[in-house]
């Protein structure tokens, strides 16, 4: 099957990518342009890790009904609620959003005066809602995630994003030139910026397992283009004298069926994870499938074209000097 597959993708295609790169990079920039902007004027739909609320970590006496634990737990109005497994088959983990107290008091029996307060009201309630729709569970670890903490986190995600950007910047340029590393760099920036941008309009909750998202989708990215970069530099010291932007187009199409099967591949398996991973991975998994596209389309459309504009060298500093060349 997987050989019949690869039939069906030509391996001499020879499609003019680097002549379409004036109108990729009007489509980046408006992409980029589009992001920035629907970032501050809609915001980011931030989750419970970023925004703060309750998280309960449960046990019950069969395996958990996460899905009977959703349908409780929504139908108490309290806005954000997630469960997802947690442990053994038979513990979950619930959360819940920052609850103002203004919305703590609608709750019957419940009178709060402030936000800390009202917090304690919620995990009460949540507790007892949770003790009368199933007999015999039993609460392992009930803690409450401060908004201040919660802003932590968001500085803290943030780092992680620009410090692997830094090291594939220091990667790159080690691995190939500082050329190559400013055009991959480039390409990375283009690919987190316009993923943030899909979370600002789509609206998807913005959590911790996003952030895990933006950097699986830079280090998924980065391959597509070191794959790219290492054929570019074969062929220039393969064809000396053909023009940059051929040799570019060369390695591009040259490495194409492995792009198509390698992306193919993976959104099956994403595709899958969206479909049945259920509202704890849906968030995850639609960031993967975003990320994949993107990040195929970065590697042909902005990686590669980007080194007719930095001035990569067609030779290395070891044909320079007269030695031999590894094939």
């Amino acid at each position: 099957m997987a050989l019949a597959l690869v039939r069906l993708i030509p391996t001499d295609t020879n499609v003019p990518f680097i002549k379409a790169r004036l109108a990729a990079f009007f489509v980046s920039v408006a992409l980029i342009l589009g992001s920035v902007t629907a970032f501050f004027t809609l915001g980011l739909n931030f989750g419970i890790d970023f925004r703060g609320g309750t998280a309960i970590e449960v046990q019950t006496e069969g395996p958990a009904d996460l899905g009977a634990l959703r349908t409780v737990l929504e139908g108490l109005d309290l806005g954000d609620v997630q469960v997802q497994g947690f442990g053994a088959d038979n513990e979950a983990l619930v959360r819940v959003g920052q609850v103002s107290a203004e919305r703590a008091n609608e709750i019957e029996g419940y009178s709060v005066e402030n936000d800390a307060e009202a917090q304690q009201a919620v995990r009460q309630y949540v507790s007892d809602t949770l003790e009368r729709e199933f007999p015999g569970i039993v609460f392992q670890k009930i803690e409450s995630l401060s908004p201040q903490v919660s802003g932590e986190l968001v500085v803290a995600g943030a780092t992680s994003i620009g410090v692997a950007l830094f090291l594939m910047l220091v990667y790159i340029w080690f691995r190939f030139e500082w050329q190559y590393s400013v055009g991959a760099v480039l390409a990375l920036i283009h690919d987190v910026i316009a993923t943030i941008g899909f979370f600002a309009v789509t609206q998807l909750e913005f959590n911790l397992s996003t952030i895990a998202a933006i950097l699986t989708i830079v280090g998924y990215s980065m391959n597509d283009t070191v794959i790219v970069y290492d054929r570019i530099r074969e062929d220039f010291r393969k064809f000396k004298t053909r023009p940059t932007t051929e040799v570019l187009n060369g390695a591009i199409n040259s490495t194409l069926s492995r792009t198509i099967l390698t992306s193919g591949t993976t959104l099956v398996a994403i595709v899958a994870m969206a479909v049945i991973g259920g509202p704890a991975l849906e968030g995850f998994a639609l960031a993967l499938i975003w990320g994949v596209g993107v990040g195929t389309y970065s590697s042909i459309f902005v990686a590669a074209p980007l080194l007719t504009l930095t001035g990569v060298k067609r030779t290395s500093d070891d044909d320079d000097e007269g030695h031999a060349v590894a094939p």
